[in-house]
């Protein structure tokens, strides 16, 4: 199988303006920014020079998508293929290691995908801006990070409260958002994916005594399922990633709310869950999602692509506020953390 989505089958219920809305008040504190792929607005995704530029901002979280190497290594990319976001097509050396692998529509992908080199190989590549019409300027000078590379980077951004000795630690309070990417895929291919996660928080909070505000996101329920029977995961916040209606792939799972609840803690709506793209009216989604005890982190806003019916993307994060959403998901984490501030500013 080469990927499963999760689809909300009742998703959305009829709309009611935002102002309308009965959702529960936000708490300034629960409000969290999430720095999609680093500052990927600005630079290469997924690479250090992103998720460090995503800290400077006052991103809450960096968020990395991860992806297995043949020797077991979780590495950060947004896919499994490598043609998109790396230099991958310009080392001769690869040209054979091209596959073709059917997707279960019946598309053919043709493409170097991550599993089929070590870190070691992987680690020769460097990182490409991947989205068209963004800054190419820095496509080359990076290289893709490892799993533990982001550990080591966030680490040093504990804060004190979060250290077993409180003299310890940075005054920016951060927390790290990893993304499961096609854990069934790779566990086709005997690549543990939960037991790679859950081995890697563990030895990073050993080994900086320090334990990093975390979510674990997927849009496959079963490693959430996993990882939530794992005793040693229980400090871990869970989240489902939930597609918009309609969009799942064919055979993908649908589940209500109430079943997510039994085993996340917060769920990650596509925006359109929360609002009509084209009039930014508010659906009943997050409040019946926090009814529930979940949290509410959408994506995705980028300044880039707004939904149709807003002037600015501030416009656009406040409305998500409204709606109920308790965190969201952005590639330019300064207008996330500018619209964020704002909106509790004008609460008070």
């Amino acid at each position: 199988m080469l990927v499963t989505g999760l689809a909300l089958g009742l998703a959305a219920c009829a709309g009611t303006p935002a102002a309308e809305q009965s959702v529960e008040p936000v708490e300034p504190a629960e409000i969290v920014v999430i720095a999609h792929r680093g500052a990927s607005g600005y630079l290469p995704e997924h690479t250090l020079a992103a998720y460090q530029l995503a800290i400077d901002m006052g991103a809450d979280f960096i968020e990395p998508d991860l992806v297995m190497t043949s020797d077991g290594v979780l590495v950060a990319r947004h896919d499994p293929w490598l043609s998109d976001s790396t230099d991958i097509a310009d080392h001769p050396e690869f040209a054979d290691r091209r596959t073709t692998l059917t997707s279960p529509e019946g598309v053919e992908m043709t493409d170097w995908f991550v599993w089929d080199f070590t870190y070691e190989e992987i680690r020769t590549l460097r990182a490409r801006q991947a989205r068209a019409g963004r800054d190419t300027s820095h496509d080359g000078e990076y290289q893709i990070p490892s799993f533990e590379d982001i550990l080591s980077l966030a680490m040093r951004h504990c804060h004190p409260s979060d250290y077993a000795n409180p003299a310890m630690g940075s005054e920016v309070n951060l927390g790290i958002y990893p993304e499961t990417k096609w854990p069934t895929d790779h566990n086709e291919r005997g690549l543990d994916m939960a037991g790679a996660i859950e081995g890697a928080l563990l030895t990073a909070r050993k080994d900086y005594t320090c334990q990093l505000p975390t979510y674990i996101q997927s849009f496959e329920d079963g490693i959430l399922r996993d990882l939530s029977e794992r005793d040693s995961m229980a400090d871990y916040t869970l989240v489902q990633l939930v597609y918009p209606e309609g969009y799942a792939l064919d055979g993908a799972p649908s589940y209500a709310l109430e079943d997510i609840a039994e085993y996340a803690d917060g769920v990650g709506p596509f925006k359109s869950l929360l609002f009509d793209l084209r009039t930014g009216e508010a659906t009943d989604y997050a409040r019946r999602a926090r009814a529930l005890g979940l949290e509410v982190h959408t994506w995705t806003l980028r300044d880039d692509d707004i939904a149709p019916g807003f002037e600015s993307p501030q416009a656009e994060i406040e409305a998500l506020l409204e709606a109920g959403a308790t965190g969201i998901f952005t590639d330019f984490p300064d207008t996330g953390r500018a619209a964020v501030d704002n909106w509790l500013a004008a609460q008070d």
